[in-house]
This record gives C-alpha cells, sequence and structure tokens, in this order.
C-alpha cells in the first residue's frame, strides 16, 4: 500500500463551488472554497488525493511517442501534408491546451491534457497540426480539422474540464494563431 501524501488545502474566497487537487513537490495541494465547510473537506479530500495519486501511475506519454503520434493523425486526417519540427509536453499552459509556432513549427501541448482520454489529445493534435496548413481560423482551417471524427466529443470534453476547474471555457477557435515562444 502506498504512503498518504502530505495534503496541503488553499482555500479561496473566488472560487465559489468547485475544487481541484494536484501533486506539487510530492504533497497534494487541494484547492478549495473559502466557505467549505470541515465536514464537507473530510468528506471529499480522501477521494480528491485518490485521484491524483491514481494519475501519477499512469505513465505519460514521451515527446518522442507525442510526435509519432502527430505523423499518424497528419496521414489519417491532413493527408501527411502536416509535417512539425517537434511536438512536446509543456507544463507552463495553464489557460489554453496546445499552442503551434507556424515559424518553427513547434508544437507543444499541455502537460494537463496528459492524463485525458487518448480521442481529445488526438483533438488537440489535430488542430493544432492543422496550423502548420492554415495559420488562421479560417474556413479552410476548420474544414481541415472537422476531419477529425471525435471533434465535437472532445471538445465538450474540454469545455467541461474547464469548467470544472472554474476556469471560463476557451473555445479553440478564439485561441491566438501565432503565440509567444515560452
Amino acid at each position: 500500500m502506498e504512503p498518504t501524501p502530505e495534503v496541503e488545502i488553499v482555500r479561496s474566497s473566488r472560487r465559489r463551488s468547485t475544487l481541484s487537487a494536484t501533486l506539487v513537490d510530492g504533497r497534494v495541494v487541494v484547492r478549495v472554497p473559502g466557505t467549505i465547510s470541515t465536514a464537507e473537506l473530510d468528506r471529499l479530500v480522501p477521494g480528491l488525493v485518490r485521484r491524483v495519486m491514481a494519475r501519477q501511475r499512469r505513465p505519460a506519454a514521451s515527446d518522442q511517442a507525442l510526435m509519432q503520434r502527430a505523423r499518424v493523425l497528419s496521414e489519417r486526417y491532413l493527408d501527411g501534408k502536416a509535417v512539425p519540427a517537434s511536438v512536446r509536453w509543456v507544463g507552463n499552459q495553464q489557460r489554453r491546451w496546445g499552442s503551434c509556432s507556424v515559424s518553427s513549427k513547434q508544437i507543444r501541448l499541455s502537460d494537463r491534457l496528459q492524463n485525458m482520454p487518448q480521442y481529445v489529445i488526438d483533438h488537440v493534435l489535430v488542430h493544432e497540426l492543422a496550423h502548420l496548413l492554415h495559420a488562421d481560423h479560417g474556413p479552410a482551417f476548420k474544414a481541415l480539422v472537422a476531419r477529425y471524427p471525435q471533434l465535437e466529443r472532445a471538445e465538450a470534453f474540454l469545455a467541461g474540464v474547464s469548467f470544472g476547474s472554474g476556469l471560463p471555457p476557451v473555445p479553440m477557435d478564439d485561441l491566438p494563431d501565432e503565440p509567444a515562444d515560452p
């Protein structure tokens, strides 16, 4: 049996109803509304801790595996025309799921995606790969992204994650076309 990690409770007056938990330096940080009762914390925190620890046991795909997946998706949905120079996980994207620097052909995916279903990761990859062919979010770009058969399901999943995290949903089409490099 695994040892129970240290748990840090962070209360926020800005949070109204959502709780979130992440692993930070070996301890589980649980963010909660400032008004939550101790009884509610005692009831909810153990489940959050179990989920965070379960996610840690699942190995994340390497950057190399992510690049290979991007190649497969480009072949399958974009006629092999989207060829990135690199595809990698990054930890500094908290308000977006992915980004693409068209000039350098570098694709970066938020590491928050790592424990999400594969169809969601694939959707974000297809979206970013499509930017290598069309930098904007115009009709040609949307037609390419629409080739991905689980588009609506993946977008709904991401909207739910954003809502559950207390963040406003950020539609993929509202992201900047050429983000600043991290």
